[in-house]
C-alpha cells in the first residue's frame, strides 16, 4: 500500500519485527510516491511481532471511507467538468494483509502519504503553470467557439421573423441541491474540511487532508500527514474559503495512523462533522471521499463500500515501525494528499478517515506518485474517535494488548506465537491475559471472536479495534488440536 499525503511518503511496511508488549508497530503514510519509486517490497520473513498484549496493540490501517444504504439524487443539470490529470501509485507492505499505501503519495511502499507541497517543489510549479495556461487557451478558445456559435446562428435567422433556438426555463445556478444529494452533502461537507501542508525544519513538506473534530478548534487528521513536522516544523490548515490558521500537534498515534491538530487561533462558530457508526456501515452503502489529492484541495470523489474489515499494514516512511488497521475498503478515488480526510457516508457523517491505497506503480525511472485503482481504505470512524479523544486528554495513545509476540509471516493460517520475543523476551509476557489464558509460544490463533485470522497483522489489526478492558474469545491450534480461551486484553501506553 502507498500512502497517500504528498511529500510525506511512507513506505510499504518493513519485515515486522516482532510486536512487544510495547508500542504498536505503525504504518505507512499515503504521500505522494514518485513515478520512479520501486514497488513495495513484499513483506520479509515473518518477523515475530508481539501480539497485543501490553505488547500488541491491536490496530491495521490508507487513502480514502462509505455511506449507509441511502443512494445519491442526481442533479437536473451537472455542467461539464474538465478532465483531471491522471495520479500515479504505490505499492504497500506485506503479501497476507495488502498492504495499501497512503493516499498522501508516499515512497513506492508507502501508504496514502501527504501530497508534496507546491512551494517545495520547482517542477511542480511549472506543471502548475503549464495547466493554467492550458486552462487559459481553453476559456479563450471556448470564448471564441462560443462568439463564431453566436455569428451562425445570427446569420442563419437573418431572413426569418423568428428565433428557431429554444430557452432553457431554468439556469444551472437556480437549480437546489437537495440535503441527500452528493452536492448538498459535499456543500455541508466542505466548510468543516482544511488541506493541511505540513513542513519540517530542514523545509520539507507535503500536503494532506484533515476535517473539524470539535467546537475547540481540534482537527483529526492521519499520523503519517503530519509526523514529519510534529517534532520542529510547521503546520497549517486551509479551510474551503481560502483562510488559513497555524496549527500544533496534540498527540499522535503512530500505530493507529491517527494524530490530533488544534488550530492556535480558532476562529469562532467552527462547525464539526457529524460523526457516523462505522460498525453499522454494509458493503454496497454510498461513500463520499473529500481532500487534496495531489495538492487539489476541496476535491470531492463518490463510490461504495467495497469491503470491511479489510486487514491492513503500512509505514509512514520515516521509521520501521508500522500501523494497522481493520479498514473500510472503498473504490472512491483517493490520491496522494486525500491521506486524513473523511469518508462520508450518503446522509454527511464520517464514516472512516482515508488513510492508504493499493497500488500497481512497478517503480520506475521517471514514474509518478501512485495514484488511484479503485482500491482505498480507510480508518474505521469507531476506532478513530477513541483514540482521537484518548489524545486529547493524555496526548499519548493506548493501545490494547494480549501480551503475546506473533510472526508477521504471511500465508500461515493463523497468527503464529513466536518462540521468543523482542530482544530475547519471553513470547508470552508472564502473568500477561495471554499466559493467564494458558497460551504458550508455538500456538496458532485462528480466530479473534468471530473473525477469522489469517497472520500476525490481521490479529493486530482486530485486537485494536478493541479497547484496553475488553474481553475476548481466542481460537487457537496446538498439536492439531483446536482449542478456545478467554481473555481480557490489557494496555500499552504510547508508540515507542
Amino acid at each position: 500500500m502507498s500512502t497517500e499525503n504528498e511529500g510525506n511518503e511512507g513506505n510499504a511496511a518493513p519485515s515486522a519485527p516482532s510486536v512487544p508488549s510495547a508500542p504498536p508497530v505503525p504504518a505507512a503514510a499515503p504521500e505522494g510516491t514518485p513515478q520512479g519509486a520501486p514497488p513495495a517490497p513484499q513483506s520479509p520473513p515473518a518477523a515475530p511481532a508481539e501480539a497485543p498484549t501490553a505488547q500488541f496493540p491491536a490496530a491495521a490501517h490508507q487513502d480514502g471511507a462509505g455511506p449507509s444504504a441511502a443512494a445519491h439524487g442526481q442533479h437536473p443539470y451537472a455542467p461539464p467538468s474538465p478532465q483531471q490529470p491522471p495520479a500515479g501509485s504505490a505499492g504497500w507492505p506485506p503479501p497476507p494483509p495488502a498492504v495499501p499505501s497512503y493516499a498522501d503519495g508516499g515512497a513506492p511502499p508507502a501508504w496514502g502519504a501527504p501530497a508534496p507541497s507546491h512551494s517545495g517543489n520547482p517542477r511542480k510549479r511549472r506543471a502548475g503553470g503549464l495547466i493554467a495556461a492550458v486552462a487559459v487557451a481553453a476559456l479563450v478558445a471556448g470564448g471564441v467557439g462560443g462568439a463564431l456559435g453566436y455569428w451562425a446562428a445570427d446569420t442563419s435567422d437573418s431572413g426569418s421573423s423568428g428565433s428557431t433556438t429554444v430557452a432553457a426555463s431554468n439556469s444551472p445556478k437556480d437549480f437546489k441541491r437537495d440535503p441527500g444529494t452528493v452536492a448538498g452533502v459535499a456543500a455541508s461537507a466542505l466548510p468543516s474540511v482544511v488541506t493541511i501542508d505540513a513542513k519540517s525544519g530542514d523545509g520539507e513538506g507535503g500536503t494532506g487532508t484533515g476535517f473539524v473534530y470539535d467546537k475547540q478548534g481540534h482537527i483529526l487528521t492521519n499520523n503519517h500527514v503530519v509526523a514529519s513536522a510534529a517534532d520542529s516544523g510547521q503546520l497549517t490548515a486551509t479551510f474551503s474559503n481560502g483562510k488559513k490558521y497555524d496549527a500544533e500537534v496534540v498527540g499522535r498515534a503512530q500505530g493507529y495512523d491517527v494524530a490530533v491538530l488544534k488550530l492556535k487561533k480558532a476562529p469562532d462558530g467552527l462547525t464539526p462533522l457529524a460523526l457516523g457508526d462505522s460498525d453499522k456501515v454494509a458493503v454496497g452503502d454510498s461513500t463520499i471521499a473529500i481532500g487534496a489529492p495531489f495538492g487539489l484541495s476541496n476535491t470531492v470523489t463518490t463510490g461504495i463500500i467495497s469491503a470491511k474489515n479489510r486487514p491492513v499494514a503500512s509505514g509512514d516512511g520515516s521509521s520501521n515501525k508500522n500501523s494497522y488497521m481493520s479498514a473500510l475498503q472503498t473504490d472512491a478515488s483517493i490520491n496522494p494528499g486525500n491521506s486524513g480526510g473523511p469518508l462520508l457516508d450518503a446522509g454527511g457523517a464520517v464514516i472512516g478517515i482515508n488513510s492508504a491505497i493499493q497500488s500497481t506503480s512497478g517503480g520506475g525511472v521517471g514514474q509518478s506518485q501512485a495514484g488511484s485503482i479503485g482500491l482505498g481504505f480507510a480508518i474505521p470512524v469507531n476506532q478513530a474517535k477513541n483514540v482521537a479523544e484518548q489524545l486529547i486528554r493524555t496526548g499519548q495513545p493506548v493501545y490494547p494488548v494480549i501480551g503475546a509476540t506473533v510472526t508477521m509471516e504471511e500465508k500461515t493460517g493463523g497468527a503464529v506465537i513466536s518462540d521468543a520475543g523482542a530482544g530475547g523476551t519471553p513470547a508470552v509476557t508472564p502473568n500477561g491475559p495471554a499466559a493467564q489464558a494458558g497460551l504458550k509460544a508455538g500456538d496458532v490463533i485462528t480466530k479473534f471472536n468471530d473473525t477469522t485470522v489469517e497472520s500476525g497483522p490481521t490479529l493486530i489489526g482486530e485486537i485494536w479495534t478493541h479497547k484496553p478492558g475488553d474481553k475476548v474469545t481466542l481460537t487457537y491450534q496446538r498439536d492439531g488440536k483446536t482449542q478456545t480461551a478467554e481473555l481480557t486484553l490489557g494496555e500499552r501506553k504510547g508508540d515507542s
